[in-house]
């Protein structure tokens, strides 16, 4: 199993411990995600150190649209072998005083992940169809981070070259999440838990890791009505496929 999207940090693991935990629970690789710079130096030694099992992405989150470096980040990616550009998007959640500063900031890092030939990893949240009109405006792929849209905006992104990532809040009793499922092919889908956040049931309450990404396996191939293995089988081809791994 691949899980394409976790915050694995010093500051919420032992991550000697949890890394042996991943590996004998089935675990391949982690995309290593940053929201920072001091983020992004973090998960590349991290890379480092653990002989590339947890796998660096790097990116500015829409919450430091206010204040960061952009050539400090591009500086990173040029130094370091990186797998993404991410988390980065829009959020309109927390702050919709500067839509056009995140605005600014996301499609500055599609166009120096492009000039990387790099992937994105985008975090969309109360901002679906402006992060849709800059992916189309600027030619990327990548990966749609914890999708939960419309069929049709699926079918959007999809048709833009891009995955649906697909996480724990699928497991949860009230997702209405299972309804997309159903209709979109296995070979637009990629798994995640964005740990140690948005832990999946059976074990919903806990910190959340990337053993976890089983559970939401589990739950597509319930939903689908094929085996578990199948689509492990066929989700880790498509993170290898879109990251290069």
């Amino acid at each position: 199993m691949i899980d394409t999207h976790a915050h694995i940090y010093n500051e919420y693991y032992n991550i000697d411990n949890l890394v042996k935990d991943l590996v004998s629970n089935g675990v391949k690789k982690v995309i290593n995600n940053s929201t920072n710079n001091e983020d992004a130096k973090e998960v590349i030694e991290l890379s480092k150190k653990y002989n590339n099992f947890l796998l660096p992405a790097v990116g500015i989150h829409p919450e430091f649209a206010n204040d960061y470096n952009l050539e400090e980040l591009e500086l990173i990616i040029k130094s370091n072998k990186v797998y993404a550009v991410g988390e980065i998007g829009l959020d309109y959640y927390w702050v919709k005083d500067n839509k056009e500063e995140q605005k600014k900031l996301f499609e500055s890092q599609i166009k120096l992940a492009n000039k990387y030939n790099l992937p994105i990893i985008v975090h969309t949240r109360d901002s679906i169809q402006d992060c849709l009109d800059i992916i189309k405006n600027n030619r990327c792929r990548g990966v749609i981070h914890c999708f939960n849209g419309s069929y049709e905006m699926a079918k959007e992104f999809i048709k833009c070259g891009f995955k649906l990532g697909i996480g724990g809040v699928l497991t949860f009793k009230n997702s209405k999440l299972y309804q997309l499922i159903e209709k979109i092919d296995l070979k637009d889908i990629v798994l995640e838990t964005d740990s140690p956040y948005l832990t999946p049931e059976p074990n919903r309450g806990k910190q959340n890791n990337p053993s976890n990404v089983y559970f939401v396996a589990k739950r597509i191939s319930e939903i689908k009505n094929i085996s578990v293995e199948k689509v492990i089988d066929q989700t880790t081809e498509n993170a290898c496929q879109i990251f290069d791994i």
